[in-house]
């Protein structure tokens, strides 16, 4: 099928409110416009991109009205119709690509490579799903009491709430949402202000593809709403479950409501990933995979590398290898990349700027080198814990490089930290790599690659502050909860 230009723009784009071409919100299949709404920029250039719909606690209420009323058919919807919503949603990603990888450059300033690889892994996420459909099964478990039979459901909860972060936008966005529709629930997808855009193109992604209206609403509001909304949206007795994905300090907050109103919650938060590098590592291949994993997107993944822990025989080879690495990953001739705001920026200053003056030494790049929302990598070596930037997640082109002589040293560093979302260790004996990966606390281990990493056919999330509750594989689980139903034979 040839596709043109009006066809990679989702129809309810262009239902705008005339008066100031407001993009809307998205509430039972249809377009809808609010009272009030708020301007989103490009963080690259400052240019205003648009104004989009904010909700109002009435608007929020339209929305889970929809997804209640929505969820007494959904969830008898058999598999197969789900499966080929799923791969439809899926086939028209991939159609609408670059329609929706500018959305994602205007918006968060990305770079071209990071929204080519969110619009390559998100569509494969709602493949794996559709293959995933028919797996959600109850049991028949043998009871204590002669005839006494038993069954065991496994039923999805209601109406359930997504807050999905920017940074990742397709990817996390859709992680957020389908594999909880993709169980029979109806979901709220509350995108970031910083992208909302985006949030709107995944809504109309799934309206294309036939998802039956209600199942899936968008709201979006302006940062002086948030709380407010979203406070609401937890203690409503529709809402049955939330899943947030973002800073540890917001999840907290998410995490009390939603304990306040006895709701289950799946949190991945922030992280201080470490990766190891020991002393019989393929340097080279070290090198180049902790290049990419700190500064990949100006290191504004959640799962960035932010502290290189190095055995001191190889520190001085690792040190030459690693300035190379980052020079071919980010050449000095290129723009800077691009934070989600001079805030960034401005953290990631001060972070330095307190490093160096309590004794830490600048080994790549300049701390004072960002202007604006730009900023190019830096590495300091010799951080210690009177540092802010020991603790503190940069969320940003900042690692730390610290050197070791044990292995004792190594995990002591690597888990000393109130994050524990992902880790790498580089090393040639496969029996060293899995000692350090049993004992390093965080939710997943990448030996000899770096500590970005996702994939449709594993299990994703954190422990300690990093989050509880798993995407990805066994997504699905988390989505549903099981009855217990006895009869007499």
């Amino acid at each position: 099928m040839e596709v043109n230009a009006s066809m990679l723009v989702p129809e309810a784009v262009h239902t705008t409110n005339a008066a100031n071409g407001t993009i809307p919100l998205i509430i039972n299949n249809k377009a809808h416009e609010t009272e009030s709404s708020f301007p989103v920029h490009n963080p690259a250039t400052g240019k205003f991109v648009h104004n989009f719909s904010s909700a109002s606690i009435a608007d929020a209420n339209l929305a889970i009205s929809s997804c209640q009323k929505a969820f007494l058919t959904w969830r008898n919807v058999r598999p197969a119709k789900k499966r080929d919503i799923f791969l439809k949603a899926a086939e028209l990603m991939e159609q609408r690509k670059e329609e929706l990888a500018r959305y994602l450059v205007d918006e968060t300033g990305a770079a071209q490579p990071w929204g080519n690889f969110n619009l390559g892994l998100a569509p494969e996420i709602l493949r794996d799903i559709a293959g995933r459909l028919t797996s959600i099964t109850g049991s028949i478990p043998t009871t204590a009491t002669d005839g006494l039979s038993a069954l065991i459901y496994k039923e999805p909860y209601g109406v359930i709430l997504a807050i999905a972060p920017w940074n990742a936008a397709y990817i996390l966005g859709i992680r957020s949402i389908a594999y909880a529709i993709a169980a029979g629930n109806t979901a709220i997808l509350k995108a970031p202000e910083f992208s909302p855009m985006c949030s709107h193109a995944m809504v109309q992604l799934f309206v294309d593809a036939g998802l039956p209206p209600g199942v899936l609403n968008l709201l979006a509001h302006k940062t002086s709403d948030a709380a407010a909304v979203t406070k609401h949206l937890i203690q409503s007795p529709s809402v049955k479950k939330i899943n947030f994905t973002g800073s540890t300090a917001v999840g907290r907050i998410i995490a009390r409501l939603a304990g306040e109103n006895l709701k289950p919650v799946l949190l991945e938060l922030g992280g201080k990933a470490p990766a190891i590098v020991w002393e019989d590592a393929d340097l080279g291949l070290a090198a180049k995979e902790c290049a990419v994993g700190a500064f990949l997107h100006s290191g504004q993944i959640c799962m960035s590398t932010e502290r290189i822990i190095v055995h001191e025989k190889v520190v001085d080879a690792f040190e030459k290898l690693f300035k190379t690495a980052i020079d071919g990953f980010a050449p000095e001739h290129e723009d800077a990349g691009v934070l989600i705001n001079k805030a960034g920026v401005e953290k990631n200053a001060r972070l330095l700027k307190d490093a160096v003056e309590k004794g830490a030494k600048v080994l790549y790049g300049d701390v004072c080198n960002g202007v604006e929302a730009k900023m190019r990598p830096v590495v300091v070596k010799g951080t210690s814990k009177e540092m802010d930037l020991f603790y503190t997640e940069s969320f940003g082109p900042t690692v730390s490089l610290m050197v070791v002589k044990t292995e004792e040293e190594a995990l002591e560093l690597a888990n000393d930290t109130e994050y524990g979302l992902s880790s790498a260790v580089f090393t040639r004996d496969l029996a060293t790599g899995l000692r350090f990966a049993k004992n390093i606390e965080s939710g997943a281990v990448h030996i000899n690659n770096m500590t970005v990493h996702d994939e449709t056919a594993l299990p994703h999330g954190g422990m300690k502050d990093s989050g509880y509750g798993r995407f990805g594989a066994s997504g699905l689980d988390e989505w549903v909860r099981s009855k217990t139903v006895t009869f007499r034979d």
